[in-house]
């Protein structure tokens, strides 16, 4: 699996406004904590404002920026912080006030209000956890948003994206010191493997019935 070319395509979509509501936020923010994803972003909007510049059917207009953005007065200028940025920010608030659900020892979970076809949910595990040996039946993404994890492909660290699918098959592991808070998405169920795999299996299907 091309690991670079998936994340450029999901940036073109993001670009191209070809995203559902779930994976838009969740590109927004990898955008927001990767500086490299960024550029990459803006090149690709560079080149689809070019493109559209260029259809016979559009007949673009001399418009002042006024005509666009609606000026405010002096009295509504206050200065915004790097948070007030955060695309995750803007749909929970303040992330460490987040109502999380414990799953298993050490592991939480916390569903977005978000109705998409997308699973999107945060996860937070505490230092040296781990999630059983499984594999996806549809593509999965993680963003780390704080700490770090590793697996059998490597470290990620805030700011760092893995693309999974079903010839993935790992043990993600939360670093020993500060564990990590990470934004995920599954198209589709997990599937464990190993010893404990259809116990595993069985309780992700009972439990697809009380999201």
């Amino acid at each position: 699996m091309n690991s670079t070319a998936l994340k450029n395509e999901l940036i073109f979509s993001y670009s191209s406004g070809n995203l559902g509501e779930a994976k838009s936020l969740f590109t927004s923010m990898y955008l927001y904590l990767n500086s490299n994803a960024a550029r990459k972003s803006s090149i690709f909007d560079n080149l689809l404002a070019d493109n559209f510049n260029n259809l016979d059917s559009v007949s673009p207009k001399n418009l002042k920026y006024s005509d666009c953005i609606k000026i405010q007065p002096k009295s509504d200028f206050r200065k915004y912080s790097n948070e007030d940025l955060n695309p995750l920010t803007k749909v929970l608030g303040n992330i460490k006030k987040v109502s999380w659900k414990s799953v298993y020892k050490g592991f939480k979970e916390y569903n977005l209000p978000i109705s998409d076809n997308d699973s999107i949910k945060l996860i937070q595990m505490d230092p040296g956890i781990s999630v059983p040996l499984h594999s996806h039946k549809g593509k999965e993404y993680i963003l780390v948003l704080d700490g770090s994890f590793c697996d059998e492909y490597g470290e990620y660290k805030k700011g760092d994206m893995q693309i999974n699918d079903k010839n993935i098959k790992h043990i993600p592991t939360a670093c020993n010191k500060n564990g990590c808070i990470c934004l995920s998405i599954t198209e589709n169920d997990i599937v464990f493997l190993g010893k404990f795999g259809p116990f595993l299996n069985l309780f992700t299907f009972i439990k697809s019935f009380f999201k």
